[in-house]
């Protein structure tokens, strides 16, 4: 097998959630260029259509499912569609998540079981159900969405419980490629650092590098989501069949002081 033909992931069947904007749409476009059909799952209807549609404009099919992934029926209703109407899901993207920044001693308890229910509890329950999927077709890749605050405490936001669940993440990446390589399911972690997904509008030359967040990064700039899509073309196609069990920083440097 050519490199090429190793990259491809022609005729695979994939699920991204978190796939309304940002990482997600990015990831989940570039394994459609890649040729994967994938299905779609946000909590924002609108925002998954148009990645839907981005999908079908590439000549792949999409399936678009509007629902939360700490909802074990929703992500099972999700899971089941995928299998109902294309027969297998050979890859899973658990890429949906939340964010808080709050000082440790004005969290509520509520505020901190959110973040982690989002991050860890729903990373879990939705890579659980694509891991059944995939044991019932033999195989399958899974690829988890933690962050370079899963590794440092960065500053200045206060976000002990994002910090912790993405660390969290990292550890269930961890153990279920260790109970799942057994089944053929390789499973794996990306760590972002500063991603700019909070805006589709591109910042003017002379504004790139100017802040703090970006001083402090290596390569001076905020990276963008499609950086990520190459990542995860890899990890869950055959370029990447000896990977399983690892943690991919794709930070600009950031944690590398």
């Amino acid at each position: 097998m050519g490199i090429k033909e190793k990259f491809s992931v022609k005729g695979k069947k994939a699920w991204v959630t978190g796939a309304a904007h940002g990482i997600g749409r990015a990831s989940a476009l570039a394994l459609a260029e890649a040729g994967a059909d994938v299905a779609l799952m946000d909590l924002n209807t609108e925002g998954l259509e148009e990645t839907g549609n981005m999908i079908r404009e590439r000549g792949r099919n999409a399936i678009v499912f509007t629902g939360d992934i700490t909802s074990e029926e929703d992500v099972k209703k999700a899971v089941n569609e995928v299998l109902e109407k294309w027969g297998r899901l050979d890859i899973a993207f658990c890429n949906a998540g939340t964010f808080q920044d709050i000082p440790a001693e004005k969290m509520e308890v509520q505020e901190f079981q959110r973040v982690v229910q989002v991050n860890l509890t729903g990373a879990f329950i939705s890579a659980r159900e694509a891991g059944k999927a995939m044991i019932g077709n033999g195989g399958g890749n899974i690829v988890l969405t933690a962050s370079m605050s899963g590794h440092i405490a960065n500053i200045p936001q206060c976000q002990c419980a994002y910090n912790s669940s993405k660390a969290g993440v990292i550890m269930l990446g961890k153990s279920l490629a260790i109970e799942w390589a057994k089944y053929g399911i390789r499973v794996n972690t990306i760590s972002p650092g500063y991603i700019r997904t909070w805006s589709d509008i591109p910042l003017k030359p002379e504004e790139v590098g100017t802040s703090n967040f970006e001083q402090w990064t290596p390569l001076r700039r905020f990276g963008a989501a499609e950086e990520l899509g190459a990542l995860i073309v890899y990890l869950t196609s055959d370029a990447s069949s000896f990977v399983t069990g690892a943690d991919y920083l794709i930070d600009g440097g950031y944690t590398a002081f």
